[in-house]
């Protein structure tokens, strides 16, 4: 597409107040086309769900030998939802990231990918050609691959070119911190046995253990930091990332191998304080994300387990992710808000910064506890109570946070909740995880698993 035929498309063609059968024939056809695909490739008002009537404006994904896309019908690659400049009353429709008009619409096209019809898709655009969006799946996953950005002229040649580059060379990585800013929630239990767990689904796992104090993650491994450690890879860029990893395996007696890949704690972190970081590397807080931007080629899931205070590591850890997982205790209630702080301010600080669209987080879970019905209804009523303080305060909804079965039709209150299991605890003195060592805490994790990644 050249930019003089998107100057004409988005000066004189495109009414202020185009309707979104208008935008969607003269400038998401257009769109399509610059993406690289052809008209055998794209299928309009494409069903995501069989049998049902749910439709996605457009899909489109290459022909793959005599498997024609607009024949076959299956498969899709890409989804694009589209509105309309503005309403028919004349109000404009507003997709800036915030405006409820974004809100629902992102949640459109979220759905539309985790559709039955679409667990191949990997990438779904929103656009009303005034603001457009690209946004990731990785498996039960979804998250923007770009902010919202605001078209113009002198811009849409590199939004088509970036977002072209983005779905033509996908990260394989997910990569998750697990963060709370709370001590005592269970971060580094869950981040290696959801490391365990994912691994013995045949995932390519690496684990980043980012607390360089405590560095418990590697020790209830049992291993030690290689002569190239990552403050090195950190301060010195010419140094190889890889030469930091290890593999942690487990031979079971059926002679059956399972392993993932671990970057050790590096205690020499530990030792500078906060001002001597910012000096000795180079973009501060921002660096960790650079040093492993290999690593999410080559990868399934990375997980970062970093410490409780907002300081440099979870700082780091959260700039370098794509989704944060925020374990909770139903029976501490400064976990929970310390988990509405880290969705409500934490999360959005690091995403402004970013300007890339992420991270995002994920809904809580509560983590190794047992329950008993009396506790959950005090849990509900701190949640409700930080809920409904965080609407008048900020019109902040941190509902989806807590309650992601919730809609209106269904005022489903249910979080996922890790039971107490001995095992778990006792698993580090054996280095191993539970999950890989005991059939009972593997099926916990599984659902854990099941809950948040995995199809």
């Amino acid at each position: 597409m050249l930019l003089t035929d998107w100057n004409h498309i988005l000066d004189n063609i495109l009414p202020d107040e185009s309707n979104e059968a208008v935008i969607s024939d003269i400038f998401v056809r257009f769109l399509i086309n610059a993406l690289g695909f052809n008209q055998q490739e794209q299928i309009s008002q494409f069903k995501t769900v069989k049998p049902g009537n749910r439709t996605v404006d457009f899909a489109a994904r290459k022909n793959v030998d005599s498997d024609i896309f607009t024949l076959s019908k299956i498969n899709p690659y890409l989804l694009i939802e589209v509105k309309a400049r503005a309403t028919g009353s004349g109000a404009k429709i507003n997709l800036s990231e915030g405006t409820p008009q974004y809100i629902n619409t992102r949640e459109q096209i979220k759905r539309y990918l985790l559709d039955s019809n679409c667990t191949t898709s990997q990438w779904g655009i929103i656009t009303n050609s005034v603001h457009i969006q690209l946004f990731r799946r990785h498996g039960k996953v979804v998250f923007p691959a770009t902010p919202s950005i605001l078209i113009k002229k002198d811009n849409i040649n590199a939004i088509v070119s970036n977002v072209k580059n983005l779905i033509y060379n996908p990260p394989k990585a997910l990569t998750v911190c697990v963060y709370n800013n709370k001590g005592g929630v269970g971060k580094t239990t869950t981040t290696v046995n959801l490391a365990a767990t994912l691994a013995q689904q045949g995932k390519q796992v690496l684990v980043i253990d980012f607390d360089p104090q405590q560095g418990d993650l590697t020790k209830s491994l049992g291993l030690e930091v290689r002569e190239i450690s990552l403050y090195d890879c950190l301060s010195d860029r010419d140094l190889d990332i890889h030469d930091t990893i290890q593999p942690f395996i487990v031979k079971f007696k059926s002679g059956q191998l399972l392993k993932f890949d671990v970057i050790p704690a590096d205690s020499k972190l530990g030792n500078f304080t906060e001002q001597d970081l910012a000096t000795r590397i180079e973009k501060g807080s921002a660096r960790l994300k650079d040093v492993l931007k290999s690593l999410v080629y080559e990868y399934d899931y990375i997980f970062i387990d970093c410490p409780t205070n907002w300081m440099f590591f979870s700082q780091s850890s959260l700039y370098a992710c794509d989704a944060v997982l925020i374990p909770t205790k139903h029976n501490n209630l400064a976990s929970l808000d310390n988990a509405a702080k880290v969705i409500k301010e934490l999360v959005p600080k690091v995403k402004a910064a970013r300007q890339d669209g992420g991270p995002i987080a994920l809904p809580i879970f509560f983590n190794g506890e047992n329950i008993t019905p009396p506790q959950l209804k005090i849990a509900n009523q701190e949640i409700v109570a930080i809920i409904t303080k965080e609407i008048k305060a900020s019109k902040f909804n941190l509902l989806p946070y807590f309650y992601p079965k919730y809609i209106k039709d269904d005022t489903n209150t249910k979080i996922f909740s890790l039971p107490s299991y001995a095992i778990v605890a006792g698993a580090a003195f054996a280095r191993i995880p539970a999950a890989f060592k005991d059939s009972t805490a593997a099926k916990y994790y599984l659902e854990l698993a099941k809950e948040y990644f995995i199809l």
